[in-house]
C-alpha cells in the first residue's frame, strides 16, 4: 500500500506551477491507485466513435427540446378553467400533464444523457486503490480535481466533440428555461387586461350579454321561488347555465330570515336583498374553503376548515377566524314567473387572496330600512 511517507509532497508553490497531467499523475501516486487498465473506448474519429457520441448527443438534444416546449406549453397551452360541459375541458385538462411529461422528460433525459456520456465516452479505466481511514489533506483534493478534468481532456469531450458540445449546452439551457418559466411566467399574462370582464371578477352569474339575466336553481335545475324556503331556512344554489353546478366560484347560499329580524346592511349594498331573502357567496374569503354551516339562532355561518365564522344579521361580516373579508354579496330579484335571478353579478370579487390588497375603501354597515 502507497502512503504520503513513500511519496515526496510538493510545497504550495510547486502545486500552484503543476500541469493538470502532473496534478493527476501525483494524485494517484498519493491514493495508492493503481491503474490496470486504461484506454480510449473507441478509436478517435473512428465510425464507432462517432456513432457513440451521436446516441450521447441524442439524449442532450431531446433535454434541450422538452424543456423548450415546457416553456412554450406554460405559456401558450390554453390554462384557463374549462367546465365539465365546454368542448374545450379535455385541453384544459391536459394542462397539467403536459407540462409534467415535458418538464419532467427534459430532466430524465439529460440524466441518461450523462450516464451514457460516462459510459460510451469517458476513457475506459479499471484502477484498484486500498481504502484509507479520515479526511483527504489539500493536496488529495487539488489532485483529485485535476484528475477529473485530466480525464475529461484525454476523452476530448470539450476539445474533440463539437456536436456533444453543443447539444450539452443546449440541454442545459433547456432544463434552465423549464425550470424558471413557471417562477417569470407570472409577469409574462396581464390577468387584469380585459378589465371589467377580467376573469378574476366574472362569474356564471354575470348577466348574458343579451341583458337576460341568469336564474337561481337547486342542484338538480329546479329554478327556486319564494314558496321553497322556510323562515330561517338556508339552500345552496346555482347559476342555471351549462357547467354552473361545477363552477368553483358560483355556489351561493340563499337565506330566508325570520320576519322582524334586526339586520345590518352593508354600504353600497342596500337593495341587494329580496324582503327577508339574502344571497351570499358559498366561498370563504379566507383561502377559499365551502362555508355550508349555519347557526339560525345567531345567525353565524362557519367555515369548516379553519374555523371562519360570518354574521348574516351584519352583511356577512367575519367576526371570529383568520377571514378579514366579509362573503360577497349577490343581488336578487323574481323574474315574470316568480323564480329568483342574480339581479347582477356580485359587485366584489368572490372567493380569498388577491382582493386584499389594499386599494378598496373599508367596508362598513347600516340598519336595514335606515336613511
Amino acid at each position: 500500500m502507497t502512503s504520503h511517507s513513500d511519496v515526496e509532497i510538493p510545497g504550495d508553490a510547486e502545486l500552484a506551477q503543476m500541469s493538470n497531467d502532473e496534478l493527476a499523475r501525483l494524485g494517484s501516486r498519493l491514493d495508492g491507485v493503481e491503474l490496470v487498465e486504461y484506454g480510449e473506448r473507441y478509436v478517435p474519429g473512428s465510425p464507432a466513435d462517432k456513432r457513440a457520441e451521436r446516441k450521447v448527443a441524442f439524449w442532450f438534444l431531446l433535454a434541450g427540446l422538452l424543456g423548450v416546449l415546457a416553456a412554450v406549453a406554460f405559456i401558450w397551452w390554453p390554462a384557463g378553467y374549462e367546465d365539465a360541459y365546454s368542448d374545450r375541458q379535455w385541453l384544459y385538462a391536459l394542462y397539467t400533464p403536459v407540462l409534467g411529461v415535458t418538464l419532467g422528460g427534459c430532466i430524465l433525459a439529460l440524466g441518461i444523457g450523462v450516464v451514457a456520456m460516462a459510459k460510451k465516452l469517458m476513457p475506459h479505466e479499471v484502477a484498484v486503490q486500498a481504502r484509507h481511514e479520515g479526511g483527504s489533506a489539500e493536496v488529495d483534493r487539488r489532485t483529485l480535481v485535476a484528475e477529473v478534468m485530466d480525464a475529461g481532456d484525454k476523452a476530448g469531450l470539450i476539445k474533440r466533440r463539437g456536436v456533444l458540445k453543443g447539444s450539452l449546452v443546449l440541454a442545459g439551457g433547456g432544463l434552465t428555461l423549464g425550470a424558471a418559466i413557471p417562477i417569470l411566467g407570472g409577469f409574462i399574462k396581464n390577468p387584469w387586461a380585459e378589465g371589467p370582464e377580467s376573469q378574476l371578477w366574472v362569474t356564471p352569474w354575470a348577466p348574458a350579454p343579451d341583458g337576460t339575466k341568469v336564474r337561481m336553481v337547486q342542484v338538480d335545475g329546479t329554478p327556486v321561488s319564494p314558496a321553497d324556503l322556510e323562515a330561517g331556512a338556508m339552500a345552496t344554489v346555482f347559476p342555471a347555465v351549462p357547467g354552473g353546478g361545477k363552477a368553483s366560484d358560483a355556489a351561493v347560499m340563499l337565506f330566508r330570515l325570520r320576519p322582524g329580524q334586526a339586520v345590518s346592511i352593508r354600504d353600497g349594498q342596500q337593495g341587494f336583498e329580496y324582503g327577508d331573502y339574502y344571497a351570499y357567496s358559498k366561498i370563504c374569503t379566507h383561502v377559499g374553503c365551502p362555508v355550508s354551516l349555519y347557526e339560525q339562532q345567531t345567525g353565524r355561518i362557519l367555515c369548516p376548515c379553519h374555523q371562519s365564522q360570518f354574521d348574516v344579521f351584519d352583511g356577512a361580516r367575519p367576526v371570529f377566524g383568520p377571514a378579514t373579508r366579509p362573503l360577497p354579496q349577490l343581488p336578487l330579484e323574481l323574474d315574470d314567473e316568480g323564480y329568483f335571478v342574480a339581479a347582477s353579478d356580485f359587485v366584489e370579487a368572490v372567493g380569498p387572496g388577491f382582493w386584499e390588497n389594499g386599494k378598496f375603501p373599508a367596508w362598513g354597515s347600516t340598519p336595514k330600512g335606515s336613511s
